[in-house]
């Protein structure tokens, strides 16, 4: 069940007002990616918090073309973390490596311009 504003699981009850939001944001995307309430809830959490402290220390990856594959790359990075044939298929495996290692995902499009960023 999505989050809002006025309807938050208890544990964000005590954070201030930036940091819930942001925290539902997050752990509302997650929920999406199939992840389990209580994961998306601590996950949520400890990210909104890092984002509203301004944490510059993430690493950065991003998921892009190269050639007809897809790859995962740490930022200035120059080899591929994995490699996938569809985009999808990438996207999959990299939401949940950049998540396990408290990064930040830029999602590019296949001309190369970004079209999303995840987990600020």
């Amino acid at each position: 069940m999505p989050w809002s504003k006025n309807d938050y699981p208890d544990s964000m009850k005590n954070l201030p007002d930036d940091v819930r939001d942001k925290a539902i944001e997050i752990a509302n995307a997650l929920l999406e990616d199939k992840y389990s309430e209580g994961r998306a809830i601590s996950i949520g959490i400890a990210q909104a918090r890092k984002y509203i402290e301004g944490d510059d220390d993430r690493p950065e990856y991003h998921a892009e073309p190269d050639g007809e594959d897809w790859i995962l790359k740490k930022k200035d990075g120059k080899k591929a973390i994995m490699r996938e044939d569809a985009k999808k298929d990438l996207l999959d495996k990299a939401k949940e490596y950049v998540n396990d290692h408290d990064g930040t995902l830029v999602i590019h499009k296949t001309d190369g311009s970004v079209s999303d960023r995840l987990y600020d």
